[in-house]
């Protein structure tokens, strides 16, 4: 009887697995498995067992097509302000209520701000055309009990990858030779016939459909060709609208096993002088400890801080490590910052965000019923 794979990320041969198949396929690719097989050096039908099994047992929380959302709908981070006694019932709603709020994470601060009472953080998007961020948390406000919201849209990505299982060893102050290049954001419109590709797209894939050439499958189901699908995917590649083929492992929640791929999720804040920050965000995100880095401007209440980056480890020391490294890089690059700080995560799940239009009219309608 043949003995059933390993399902734990730190497995020798799914660690070579996920160190690529985690953010290494860039853009849309017509077999996305065998390019996984061909970079880790590991046979196709190996990968497609040990990540089948990965997802079954929960250690993948999902396999998909992810998309530079932020070009196809309107998004931003939101702090919610919302009493202790309702956070957790806001955090769920927000969770399972609320299709349009990804990552939904509690967080706190040792620093004594007036941000500090903001304890909830979600990732929001919202169709371009249907409805406005504004509207969105309106609406969801007094349903979760919130006083108050601050919306953070990106100005600018320097940063959006996972690869946690790559970075478990780097050092503090690992970087690449060049600052990294902004992103800008800017949103586009999409005719009815590419969102039902795109839809099919995003899909996450259920383990059964784990199988070399995938996206046969999914141009059926957007009632297109193979071929038309093909090329209506690498179009939205070419338009930066197309991000990474990813597994994402459950990195928080242990597996089966009690094995953690990350312990301490930390959003890192620096405010930078006016002028300065597509430089400052350049030289944040060249750090490859991050998972994300953005330009957003959070206000008064974060003190004014205008640099935002995500890092994830096993360790607290060892992120204080990496944030001050990032530190220490940003003093030598001549860029002064007026005010830093560090919002630790706590309770975490996390989403894709909907962002067809049609799934927001049809929840509107369910949420007014």
């Amino acid at each position: 009887m043949t003995a059933a794979p390993s399902v734990e990320h730190h497995d020798p041969i799914n660690a070579r697995i996920l160190a690529v198949s985690e953010d290494r396929i860039g853009g849309f690719v017509r077999e996305p498995f065998r390019a996984i097989a061909e970079q880790s050096g590991v046979e196709l039908e190996v990968v497609l067992e040990r990540i089948r099994a990965m997802v079954e047992a929960g250690t993948i929380r999902r396999v998909r097509q992810t998309l530079l959302a932020t070009n196809l709908a309107t998004g931003a981070l939101v702090a919610w302000r919302v009493p202790e006694e309702r956070l957790d019932a806001a955090f769920d709603f927000l969770f399972k209520q609320d299709p349009f709020s990804g990552h939904v994470v509690t967080r706190s601060t040792d620093a004594k701000i007036t941000g500090a009472g903001y304890k909830l953080w979600t990732t929001l998007k919202v169709p371009t055309g249907v409805t406005t961020l504004e509207a969105h948390c309106e609406l969801l406000a007094p349903i979760i009990g919130a006083d108050k919201f601050r919306l953070m849209p990106a100005k600018g990505i320097f940063a959006l990858g996972v690869g946690h299982v790559r970075r478990k060893s780097m050092e503090p102050g690992a970087r690449t030779p060049e600052p990294a290049r902004m992103i800008p954001v800017s949103t586009v419109e999409l005719d009815e016939r590419t969102w039902h590709v795109l839809i099919a797209l995003k899909r996450e894939f259920r383990p059964e459909e784990i199988v070399d050439s995938p996206w046969v499958a999914r141009a059926e189901e957007a009632g297109v060709s193979y071929e038309e699908f093909c090329r209506t995917a690498e179009d939205l590649t070419q338009r930066g609208l197309v991000g990474r083929f990813s597994t994402f492992l459950e990195h928080v929640k242990p597996s089966t096993a009690g094995v953690r791929v990350t312990r301490f999720n930390a959003l890192f804040h620096w405010a930078v002088p006016p002028g300065m920050e597509a430089q400052a965000g350049g030289e944040v995100g060249r750090h490859e400890i991050l998972t994300h880095a953005y330009w957003r401007e959070g206000g008064p209440d974060f003190g004014n801080v205008n640099i935002m980056a995500v890092a994830h480890g096993t360790e607290k020391p060892r992120v204080l490590e990496h944030k001050a490294a990032i530190d220490a890089h940003l003093a030598e690059a001549g860029i002064p910052v007026s005010y830093t700080n560090v919002f630790w995560g706590g309770r975490s799940e996390i989403k894709p965000s909907e962002i067809s239009p049609f799934a927001y009219r049809a929840w509107r309608e369910s949420i007014s019923a």
